[in-house]
């Protein structure tokens, strides 16, 4: 038996209409829903009466989800985005590193044994292409002679001069006219098709290993040409000649300093740390904190930071490498690569220049904010110069590592990854088009490099000012340079001239250190509530609404539909299976009634609309009330005997 709490319960579920998630199809529940939801505009759409009102009702409903959804779509894309904030604060500064090179690398006379030959081909190029010469006994040579003492690397890369749109050019090495084949991609391409052909000067770079493959490089300037072409063959040089002889070749601190102030008290070579350029020779880092110690100070102004007299020694200059006279600086952190080639600043010879500074540490919000790299050990490229990472090491250390996979070996200016040495073209006849190459397609963006490397979320910035006076002064050159010759005479063995000096100073022009950092505009709680405010503003809706939505929209909805594709499914099986079995349909399958019915949804309690629509059985006739019994009204004496008291009167 079954209890009497089961019973009043199953009765309820017989009695009661099936709505809400039990709801047979979508259309019932989306009516259910409207009826009941706290969402305002919803139920209006089902009372409305007229259908201009319940369009309209339609209408402003779903303006307003629409506005919900793009409303909710930008705070979301907003969340990520960050505030810039600036603090300055007044304190005691570290003083930065400070490196200085010669922009002449090496002294011409330690090096002109081992350029001679290149030398010799660059004097006469410039005699051939444009008349100079220093002598004629120093130039003018025979095309035998030439060919003779000439190496093979000059013959198969010479400088070139086109004469005509057909790409006839003068060959240097031969003198001799010759067709050049070969694509144009390089600086100045575009000056071949003007009508000024004959200023045209380059050279050409054929692939070692198919002669049919080359690269014309063409210049505008012949001075340009000259210095490129000078300056290929001078790496491929500088690459076979030992560190150890370059470094000597180059100028010592003694050589490069005269005169040294820090912070109003004397300085000199002990506070420098020397390293080696492979484009600039020896230079030398003051307060490079070698040794564990950053110097600092605690007052601005030019007297307060460095100041050095350099020794520029003009006469000494290489005439066809470098074209400017003075040294290059640049200031950067302890840390930090010293990139003198990319971002250095140059010292005029003669002049004072004074270099102020204001010093910026930035800080930027790594990922999903920005895409910056805290350390640099998610980026897969080696670190090849053993400082903190930076985006400049990570391009050069990237283009490094191509230079070794695609051409076998290391490009010169930068440092040696491990197992790889220098190109040179005795070892590497082709690295020069293959350089040449890699480089066209790191230009472009297409070597990875770009995409690979990423920004620095922290770095520190010195942002500099120049200034530039005349020194020394007319009236003080005279005993400023004798005293500065007795002072360094027995080292120079010459009387100083002030083309030979440069007067730079380095200072803070204040000590506000500036601190700009990115911090989150947003955060969970005020994004939840902007969330809040819109479905408030719009819809006059909770979060306990938008958990209604997703129950009655995607949970309910779901299972509505699945359910009806279980029952088609079942429903085809059954056939099937009764198909194959060749038993036609039993009368009582037909006439099953409530919820054993096929009408009646499966495991949906019956309901009045289902129970209306449940077949009736064949041949019976149509239901009807039937007749009253009327045996039932007969009445019959609950007693065997009558009693007396009840008989009528007269009847005893």
């Amino acid at each position: 038996a079954m209890a009497p709490g089961k019973k009043i319960k199953a009765r309820i579920k017989r009695t009661l209409p099936v709505r809400g998630p039990q709801a047979p199809t979508l259309s019932e529940l989306m009516r259910w829903y409207c009826l009941n939801t706290n969402t305002h505009g919803c139920r209006r759409i089902v009372v409305s009466r007229g259908r201009l009102r319940r369009f309209i009702w339609i209408l402003l409903t779903l303006s307003a989800v629409g506005l919900i959804l793009w409303q909710c779509a930008e705070l979301l894309l907003n969340y990520y985005s960050a505030s810039v904030s600036v603090t300055v604060q007044f304190q005691k500064l570290p003083f930065p590193a400070v490196t200085i090179c010669n922009i002449n690398p090496y002294k011409y006379s330690s090096m002109k044994d081992y350029l001679s030959e290149l030398d010799k081909e660059t004097k006469k190029a410039l005699e051939t292409f444009y008349g100079f010469s220093e002598g004629k006994s120093k130039v003018r040579r025979s095309v035998d002679e030439w060919n003779s003492t000439g190496s093979d690397f000059f013959k198969q890369i010479p400088l070139l001069k086109f004469e005509d749109f057909s790409k006839t050019a003068t060959d240097l090495h031969s003198g001799q006219k010759r067709k050049i084949e070969g694509s144009v991609f390089h600086k100045d391409s575009s000056i071949v098709n003007s009508g000024d052909s004959n200023d045209i000067i380059g050279f050409q770079l054929c692939d070692a290993d198919n002669s049919s493959d080359c690269a014309l490089y063409t210049f505008s300037s012949g001075v340009n040409a000259i210095q490129e072409w000078y300056k290929l063959h001078y790496m491929n040089i500088m690459a076979q000649i030992p560190l150890e002889t370059k470094e000597q070749a180059s100028y010592s601190a003694d050589d490069l300093l005269l005169t040294c102030f820090f912070d109003g008290l004397s300085c000199d070579k002990r506070h420098f740390t020397r390293f080696h350029h492979p484009l600039h020779g020896n230079c030398y880092t003051f307060n490079s904190g070698e040794n564990g110690t950053v110097l600092s100070t605690s007052t601005g102004g030019s007297e307060y930071g460095l100041q050095v007299v350099l020794y520029i020694d003009e006469a000494d200059y290489n005439p066809f490498l470098v074209t400017s006279t003075g040294a290059k600086i640049i200031v950067h952190d302890q840390d930090e690569y010293p990139f003198i080639e990319d971002i250095g600043t140059e010292i005029e010879t003669a002049a004072a220049t004074s270099i102020g500074m204001h010093f910026t540490r930035s800080r930027k919000l790594s990922k999903p904010y920005s895409d910056c790299t805290e350390t640099g050990a998610d980026i897969p490229v080696e670190n090849l110069y053993n400082k903190s990472y930076s985006l400049q090491i990570c391009l050069h250390s990237c283009f490094q590592k191509a230079m070794v996979n695609s051409c076998g070996c290391a490009q010169y200016a930068q440092p040696l990854p491990p197992g790889a040495e220098y190109c040179n073209y005795k070892k590497n006849p082709n690295w020069m088009y293959c350089y040449y190459r890699l480089h066209e397609k790191f230009v472009k963006e297409q070597l990875g490099c770009q995409q690979i490397c990423k920004d620095a979320c922290s770095f520190k910035e010195w942002a500099l000012t120049t200034s530039i006076a005349q020194w020394p002064s007319t009236v003080s050159e005279d005993w400023m340079l004798r005293v500065l010759s007795w002072d360094k005479g027995q080292k120079l063995n010459k009387k100083l001239n002030k083309t030979d000096l440069a007067n730079l100073m380095v200072f803070y022009k204040d000590l506000n250190e500036r601190f700009i950092s990115e911090n989150p505009a947003n955060t969970l709680v005020i994004l939840l509530s902007n969330f809040g405010g819109q479905l408030g503003l719009w819809m006059s809706c909770s979060v306990v609404c938008v958990i209604e939505i997703v129950e009655v929209f995607f949970i309910d909805s779901l299972s509505i539909v699945l359910r009806r594709q279980w029952q088609k499914a079942k429903k085809w099986w059954n056939d099937r299976k009764r198909q194959r079995s060749g038993k036609p349909p039993q009368a009582a399958d037909l006439e099953r009634q409530g919820h054993d019915n096929p009408v009646c949804l499966d495991e949906d309690l019956p309901t009045f609309n289902t129970a209306l629509r449940l077949p009736l059985p064949q041949g019976s006739p149509l239901p009807r009330t039937p007749p009253p019994n009327y045996s039932t009204l007969r009445l019959e004496s609950a007693f065997s005997e009558q009693l007396p008291d009840t008989l009528e009167p007269g009847r005893h």
